[in-house]
């Protein structure tokens, strides 16, 4: 029996042509996705109308891959810097949440401050800041760096940048603000008033040790990546765990674990459309796309066939590699598999089949306590976002699992949140 007091909650995670790698390639794409402002707002609107909590915007400040030939080649070499984006689209809708990610290593915390403190204000309240530490050397050179920080100064930069921000955000001292710390410096409080909201929503996806700490610190939703129902479980108690360590309850969090879903009518309709997709993955593309999330550059030259070697610790993005490192072993898989695999969705959860068989998966991962809602990630737009949005969402709403309408005009009303104090 499906408690209804209690309903999953559904981002929309956007990225040009789609998140497989190959989706440019597929025949129906459109290939110049990344710099269409009409293209973006028929996605907002079909989320919108799906009754999506948020949108959700991914960001890097370079190319994800070395080799710009291999970058040329992926689904997700040409965007718009997505904060602008997401101002156009706060105007051409009304209850959905837009959420953009910027980074505590290449920015300062009173502009950054300022900036989604006036998409909030754009959007009635409708803005999010998905914080991350940024983990690539190739932005890091763009930035007049000598190279990629150690990952433990990045979160503890990262850790005094939200206490700077979330304090703007929030107005605190009757006299202006004054911040001297390790690494920044504020004198004055923000040209705006408070937020419809009372803050923008705090996102986080960083999931090392000093990643989780940071978001039961600081997150209002995170964002993950879990293979396995045991995975996504494990995270979610640990997270949820660490939250009375600073006061916080566990609905001050809410969890949304990333998912891939390729839906049709028939669950051999589904197969069809994916292994498609899988078909169009150059192994130099997909064995690329593996390597920058390893953050190692020479993987290329181990036999394809393989197993996964032994990998280097590195000062990137620990917790992704030990998740692709894991399933490696845990399936057996060569490099060529694990890179097509990979590839898919960079390592999220994946699910094929019918309306029914996508929400049964959704449905026992939010029942059995591994998850608050999910962060969608179609494999292709629009088509795969408008598949779930006719299929999956109506049979979700059916059981009761999600809402037929928007509970308020805010994201933090609608994501259930408190408003800060």
């Amino acid at each position: 029996m499906t408690d209804t007091s209690r309903q999953m909650k559904l981002g929309l995670f956007l990225w040009a042509t789609g998140h497989h790698i190959a989706a440019w390639r597929h025949p129906k794409a459109h290939v110049t996705a990344g710099v269409d402002i009409d293209h973006y707002i028929q996605l907002a609107r079909t989320a919108e109308a799906a009754k999506f909590d948020m949108i959700f915007c991914e960001d890097a400040a370079g190319l994800r891959e070395a080799n710009v030939g291999i970058a040329s080649q992926t689904s997700r070499s040409i965007g718009f810097e997505p904060i602008s984006l997401l101002s156009a689209l706060a105007v051409q809708t009304e209850r959905i949440g837009l959420v953009s990610t910027a980074s505590t290593s290449y920015n300062e915390p009173y502009g950054l401050a300022r900036t989604f403190l006036s998409l909030d204000h754009l959007s009635g309240g409708r803005a999010g800041w998905n914080l991350v530490t940024s983990a690539s050397p190739i932005e890091a050179a763009n930035f007049g760096s000598t190279g990629l920080k150690p990952h433990a100064d990045r979160y503890e930069q990262a850790r005094e940048f939200a206490e700077v921000v979330t304090g703007l955000w929030r107005g605190t001292g009757a006299d202006g603000f004054n911040h001297d710390g390790q690494s920044f410096s504020v004198r004055d409080a923000l040209d705006l008033p408070r937020s419809p909201q009372g803050a923008p929503v705090m996102v986080q996806a960083g999931a090392s040790d000093v990643g989780r700490d940071l978001a039961a610190r600081t997150a209002d939703v995170v964002f993950t990546a879990a293979q396995t129902f045991e995975e996504a479980k494990a995270f979610y108690d640990d997270l949820k765990g660490r939250l009375a360590a600073y006061e916080r309850e566990p609905d001050d969090i809410k969890i949304m674990p990333g998912v891939s879903p390729v839906v049709a009518e028939t669950e051999a309709e589904a197969r069809e459309k994916y292994e498609e997709l899988q078909e169009l993955i150059p192994d130099d593309v997909g064995v690329a796309l593996l390597s920058s999330y390893l953050s190692i550059s020479d993987l290329g030259r181990y036999p394809i066939d393989g197993p996964m070697p032994e990998l280097p610790e590195t000062e990137g993005m620990k917790s992704r590699q030990a998740l692709v490192v894991e399933q490696s072993r845990r399936d057996g898989l060569s490099i060529r598999q694990l890179a097509r695999h990979f590839a898919g969705a960079r390592g999220h959860w994946r699910i094929v089949g019918t309306a029914a068989q996508v929400a049964d998966e959704l449905q026992a991962r939010f029942e059995g306590g591994a998850a608050d809602g999910f962060n969608v990630m179609p494999s292709w737009f629009p088509g795969e976002l408008d598949a779930f949005a006719a299929l999956v969402v109506p049979e979700l709403q059916r059981r009761g699992l999600f809402r037929t309408e928007y509970e308020g005009r805010t994201l933090r009303e609608n994501l259930g949140l408190k408003r800060p104090a």
